[in-house]
């Protein structure tokens, strides 16, 4: 299977997406770098957390993230 980064925040605003493309049935992956760095023992951005979804559901997370970015930035 092949993913592509979708979207890049912290993990709350990352929380919120992960729900929405839940309720869309979009498969996704989160990759937690601010948790993973911190489990090893050194320092990360905040904003390290990245959504990737699997390239079929590219077109349809990408209308999703726009909505999204709308709402969060409003």
């Amino acid at each position: 299977m092949e993913y592509s980064k979708l979207f890049t925040d912290n993990s709350i605003i990352v929380k919120g997406l992960t729900k929405i493309l839940d309720e869309e049935s979009i498969t996704y992956l989160v990759k937690d770098r601010v948790e993973s760095s911190r489990l090893a023992g050194f320092g990360s951005q905040d904003n390290s957390v990245e959504v990737h979804v699997h390239s079929s559901d590219l077109d349809k997370a990408l209308k999703i993230i726009k909505a999204y970015e709308l709402k969060i930035r409003a």
